[in-house]
C-alpha cells in the first residue's frame, strides 16, 4: 500500500486483545465470543502504558467482546465497532489447536492449507484491505485498531503490500501493541509487539 502523495502519512496502531482461555491453550478462536481471562484483563490494563501519550484521532475495535473489553481496559471505552476487524472464521477448526490438526496432517499450516468450511485467507485479506484503505484515505495522523491475532498479522502484511500469507512472519502475543507507519514513502513496521 502507498499513501496518497498529497496527504499526511498516517500511522496504524494495532492492539491485539488480551488472553482468553483458548488463546492460552492454543485453540483457534475465530468468531466464538469468549471473555478475557483475569490475566487477559491485566494484560489489557498494562497495554494502556504503551499507548499513553499518543493522541489517537480514531479508535476502532472488533465487535467481539474480548477486543471490546481490551479496548475499554486500555483506556478506549468509546472505541467505534469495526465489523471488518473480526478474527478469521476458522470453520471446522474453531476451538481446535493447530497441534491437534497436525497429528493427522503433519504438514498443516493455516497460511497454506486454510480452514475447512471457514473463511478463505483472501477473504480475510479483503477485509484488511478495506481497513487499510480507510486509514490511508482518512487524513488522520494516528489510528488505533483493537483486533485479533491472525487478523492483525494479515492486516500488517496488507499494510506492507505483501501477500496475506506473509502474515505468518508477524507473531503477535496477547495484548501486544504494534505501530505501522512509513520509512519515507515506504510502508513499514515502526514498532512490533510492545
Amino acid at each position: 500500500m502507498i499513501a496518497p502523495s498529497n496527504s499526511p502519512r498516517p500511522q496504524l496502531w494495532i492492539l491485539r486483545h488480551g488472553e482468553t482461555e483458548w488463546s492460552k491453550s492454543g485453540q483457534y478462536t475465530g468468531l466464538t465470543d469468549l471473555p478475557l481471562t483475569v490475566e487477559g484483563e491485566q494484560q489489557s490494563v498494562e497495554a494502556r502504558k504503551v499507548l499513553d501519550g499518543v493522541d489517537f484521532d480514531l479508535v476502532l475495535t472488533s465487535p467481539l467482546r474480548r477486543a471490546r473489553r481490551t479496548a475499554e481496559l486500555a483506556g478506549f471505552p468509546d472505541a467505534q465497532l469495526e465489523p471488518l476487524a473480526v478474527e478469521w472464521d476458522y470453520g471446522d477448526y474453531e476451538g481446535i489447536s493447530s497441534d491437534l490438526i497436525r497429528k493427522d496432517n503433519p504438514e498443516y499450516l493455516i497460511w497454506t492449507h486454510g480452514v475447512p468450511n471457514g473463511e478463505a485467507l483472501d477473504d480475510v485479506a479483503a477485509r484488511a484491505d478495506k481497513i487499510v484503505a480507510r486509514v490511508l484515505e482518512s487524513g488522520l495522523d494516528n489510528v488505533l485498531i483493537v483486533a485479533h491475532g491472525h487478523f492483525s498479522r494479515i492486516l500488517t502484511a496488507r499494510w506492507l503490500g505483501l501477500d496475506p500469507h506473509e502474515g505468518r512472519h508477524f507473531i503477535l502475543g496477547t495484548a501486544k501493541v504494534c505501530t505501522l507507519g512509513w520509512d519515507k514513502k515506504t510502508p513499514a513496521v515502526v514498532r512490533w509487539g510492545l
